[in-house]
């Protein structure tokens, strides 16, 4: 700083600077020592300690102490009082640290994340309903479809033209009747929509002795079997637009539901049609195909670098949010 200060009248500052490697601005800074600045004085219009306490008392009050300073202030307002700004009831709270959310809400319930198992068919379905585009606009028909998400096999379906409780009871009861489904094996999953959470469906479970199983709110993830197979179809190259008429959609979803069960290869259960998987055959299936790749290696062998291939596997368990533990198990075996 010393070299700062002695620079010669007939050197220009940048010049000077630059030879002995200093900003300017150092040099500026050297003509104006920062004064040492006291205790800021405290403005006239400040609230004095007694006040502060006041309104302190006010906002931690039983009648205001789960309300906004706002709602507050307003409150006060028309009460024809006045005690300072908003802003200052801000201030206030925030030196008291007492800034948070002061309004007294509902807590929600923590949902159960469900945790479902299939090792077999017919051991957990999963339902859900979509809407196909009618032939008005705000028109739409109303696909029901219930899935077995071991195989992946459509169990049953139905299109109508409104969303309703008793529908859904009536091709529940019937998909459960026509698979011969026992009492305390099956377990039916769903999201929180409701015509699944209504009395009239809790009610049928109970009678068929079927447990039931519910998405948390606004989690497609507990129900992703659904909503793949939902996304299958509407992807399909042959998916109108908008369908005429009823019939138009039972017709396709009857067709779109045939070859989903019987010629679709589902990556899912190891490129093996979903009725296979359902009626036991895939691993008649899978046999067949190892005995092809087998064939295949015994002519050429130089093509298969890793050896003789094998086709994919089967799943031998299908999980709804497989649990952690369950997880590192797997990675231990």
């Amino acid at each position: 700083m010393k070299a700062v200060a002695e620079i010669h009248p007939l050197v220009g500052v940048q010049a000077a600077c630059q030879a002995l490697a200093i900003p300017p601005s150092t040099w500026y800074r050297s003509l104006h020592p920062k004064k040492e600045l006291g205790p800021r004085p405290s403005p006239p219009r400040t609230l004095s300690e007694a006040e502060r306490d006041t309104v302190l008392e006010v906002l931690t009050s039983p009648r205001f102490v789960d309300m906004s300073p706002n709602a507050v202030y307003a409150t006060l307002l028309d009460e024809g009082i006045y005690y300072c700004s908003t802003r200052t009831f801000y201030r206030i709270l925030s030196a008291n640290e007492q800034v948070r959310e002061r309004r007294n809400q509902l807590t929600h319930p923590e949902y159960h994340k469900p945790e479902l198992l299939a090792e077999s068919p017919n051991e957990v379905w999963t339902w859900d309903i979509t809407k196909l585009r009618g032939p008005k606009k705000w028109n739409h028909y109303h696909l029901y479809l219930i899935l077995d998400i071991f195989s992946r096999y459509v169990v049953g379906w139905a299109v109508y033209e409104r969303e309703s409780s008793v529908l859904a009871k009536y091709l529940l009861k019937e998909t459960c009747v026509k698979h011969g489904i026992p009492k305390d094996q099956l377990t039916i999953h769903a999201d929180r929509g409701s015509s699944m959470r209504s009395k009239t469906v809790a009610q049928l479970y109970i009678d068929l002795g079927v447990s039931k199983s519910h998405s948390r709110p606004y989690t497609s993830s507990d129900n992703p079997y659904s909503e793949s197979q939902f996304k299958t179809m509407k992807y399909r190259p042959v998916y109108p637009k908008k369908f005429s008429s009823v019939q138009e959609a039972r017709d396709f979803v009857r067709s779109f539901v045939h070859w989903y069960n019987h010629e679709h290869r589902h990556s899912g259960i190891g490129l093996m049609p979903p009725a296979a998987v359902h009626s036991g055959e895939a691993h008649g299936l899978r046999v067949k195909r190892n005995e092809v790749l087998e064939g295949a290696y015994c002519i050429t062998p130089e093509r298969f670098v890793s050896g003789c291939p094998q086709a994919p596997a089967l799943p031998e368990a299908v999980w709804i949010n497989k649990p952690k533990a369950a997880e590192a198990e797997l990675l231990t075996k």
